[in-house]
């Protein structure tokens, strides 16, 4: 997929390859952080005292990286969405002339928020190895917390390619639905429970196969490191939910922007 032709990024062959290849980015990024305690503390507001700032360590270490990679174009990707659109820093680098893919609101359909929220009191409780913390794995805890969090967004936030894709096949149908509102009939048309079956049906695989040890793959008592179902209960319960809100959201705007 080369975001400098556009044709290659609306395929939706294309985009459903890409899905895939996130599902191996999501199922990894969790197993890395089964390996560490629960770590409250990383979460709790204001346990480091930082000058000038109020939040959890989490927060402040996220917006760190976001803004240092806000100066290398990160966020100049259509792909890519900022948990702190806000607070970013100019890039240091010339900007990417990037042909228009998506709608000029893109930006604006964001639900980091409602990502950072189920994230941290949802599957940071499941997928701990252990409760409690350990001191000197609360920076360790953070970065790998952000790189869960990151793929999730990206993964989500990719449906406004999807939506962008589904429009651009049938202008008519989406053109109708939009101007009548129907958020039911826009959810159906975009809803594939064939393909969410295979979904989820995939991960049960790459959370067993990955998160294995080859050498006891074939034991009698087999033990992944993160249980299959809790990755597969995110994706029904979650990614796969929000997924199809940020593509409802993109579509019932998508008359705004006539090019």
């Amino acid at each position: 997929m080369d975001f400098m032709k556009p044709e290659t990024v609306l395929d939706l062959n294309n985009i459903r390859q890409a899905l895939v290849r996130m599902e191996d980015t999501i199922v990894f990024n969790l197993i890395e952080r089964s390996q560490f305690y629960l770590s409250p503390l990383v979460y709790k507001s204001n346990y480091v005292r930082i000058p000038d700032f109020d939040g959890s360590f989490l927060q402040w270490t996220l917006l760190q990286q976001e803004r240092i990679h806000s100066q290398v174009r990160r966020y100049e990707a259509p792909d890519e969405e900022p948990f702190n659109p806000t607070k970013l820093l100019p890039s240091l680098l010339p900007p990417v002339n990037y042909p228009k893919i998506l709608a000029n609101y893109s930006k604006e359909v964001n639900v980091n928020e409602e990502i950072y929220q189920f994230y941290v009191e949802n599957i940071v409780p499941k997928i701990s190895c252990k409760e409690g913390d350990q001191l000197e794995n609360l920076g360790s805890v953070a970065v790998s917390d952000i790189e869960c969090l990151q793929s999730i967004s990206r993964r989500i936030h990719f449906g406004k390619f999807v939506a962008e894709a589904k429009f651009q096949l049938d202008k008519q149908l989406y053109t109708k639905l939009i101007k009548e509102k129907d958020i039911e009939s826009i959810e159906k048309s975009i809803t594939n429970s064939a393909v969410e079956q295979k979904i989820l049906e995939r991960l049960v695989d790459k959370s067993r196969s990955y998160g294995t040890d080859p050498l006891m793959r074939y034991s009698q008592n087999p033990q992944s490191k993160v249980d299959p179902e809790i990755i597969v209960k995110l994706y029904k319960e979650f990614i796969i939910p929000v997924t199809k809100k940020v593509e409802v959201e993109y579509l019932l705007r998508r008359l705004e922007d006539t090019q």
